[in-house]
């Protein structure tokens, strides 16, 4: 992708900043964000760049038409990203999440957009236990906030089939790498184990540990929303890398690459999460998709991020 006008919801996120730097090579960039999730630090390398207009506000209240005119393509990251939150919080995650999307899609259609790249997740599949999980399958959500992801595909679809407004929907499976946040009580596993065995203390396990992750690093994620913009491929698509992870290899790996042997504290399982996790990645091979990669190597890229950084 080259010489484009691009949106970015939720580009202050750790997904979206990794995706608005990259986008920044060769294109203008615009980002939307309420900073609720998002922080500017997590762009403040990029304030500089001549191609970069940040919206400071939320996609629930903005005029986006408006924002949109004159736009190549958008992609919408923007939301409340996490299920124990949603179960604490149902209707805030169906605010920012559906009426979010839905906002989105109809400012899209309105305004000419050529097409819209939105982030869900794995967590619509919920428990099913066949694996792996593949983008036929019935969805199964198992908390509020997979419900919102599952509306916005639904939202996705109908508005390409009633409004000729082509859709992707990327389906991102428990995404890792540097500035994810490890500080909040709702943070993604990998950096709260990182920042944890750093320090010493005892990693927090939801269960007996066994439960498995199809971890995907963030530059596959990035790669995805690019090449399917790119593409003439519209649709659903899994994200992820293909493999395994269980909860205790993740601590084992952890303390070997950090010199360490902080044992983990078992606690209770949390409602909403599910047992295991692993993609059929076949279908986003078709848009040029490639998640080749080694688990270990990446985790310590991002811990040699988070011990400068942290």
């Amino acid at each position: 992708m080259k010489d484009k006008k691009v949106i970015v919801t939720g580009g202050m996120g750790f997904i979206g900043s990794h995706l608005t730097e990259k986008l920044l090579e060769e294109n203008e960039v615009t980002v939307i964000d309420n900073e609720a999730t998002g922080k500017i630090d997590n762009i403040k390398h990029l304030l500089g760049n001549k191609n970069l207009t940040i919206i400071r506000g939320s996609i629930v209240d903005l005029d986006l038409t408006e924002i949109f005119k004159g736009k190549d393509y958008v992609f919408h990251l923007a939301a409340i990203p996490s299920v124990p939150r949603s179960v604490k919080d149902p209707f805030a995650s169906y605010e920012a999440n559906v009426t979010g999307t839905l906002r989105v899609l109809i400012a899209a259609k309105d305004s000419g957009i050529k097409k819209v790249i939105f982030s869900s997740s794995s967590s619509v599949y919920g428990d099913t236990p066949t694996l792996p999980k593949r983008e036929d399958m019935p969805v199964n959500p198992q908390s509020p906030y997979a419900i919102t992801k599952a509306t916005g595909e639904m939202y996705c679809r109908v508005f390409q089939e009633l409004y000729g407004l082509p859709t992707v929907c990327l389906r991102y499976f428990n995404v890792f790498g540097p500035r994810q946040d490890p500080t909040s009580q709702y943070a993604a596993v990998i950096p709260k184990f990182i920042t944890a065995i750093m320090n010493d203390e005892s990693p927090v396990i939801f269960g007996d540990g066994e439960q498995s992750r199809d971890f995907s690093f963030i530059k596959h994620v990035v790669s995805a929303n690019i090449l399917s913009c790119g593409s003439d491929q519209t649709g659903i698509f899994n994200i992820a890398c293909g493999r395994r992870i269980t909860i205790n290899e993740l601590v084992s790996y952890v303390n070997e690459i950090l010199g360490k042997d902080v044992k983990p504290e078992y606690v209770d399982s949390r409602p909403g999460d599910i047992k295991h996790s692993l993609a059929d990645i076949s279908e986003a091979r078709k848009f040029g998709y490639d998640s080749r990669g080694d688990f270990k190597d990446e985790l310590s890229d991002v811990i040699k991020w988070f011990l400068n950084n942290v």
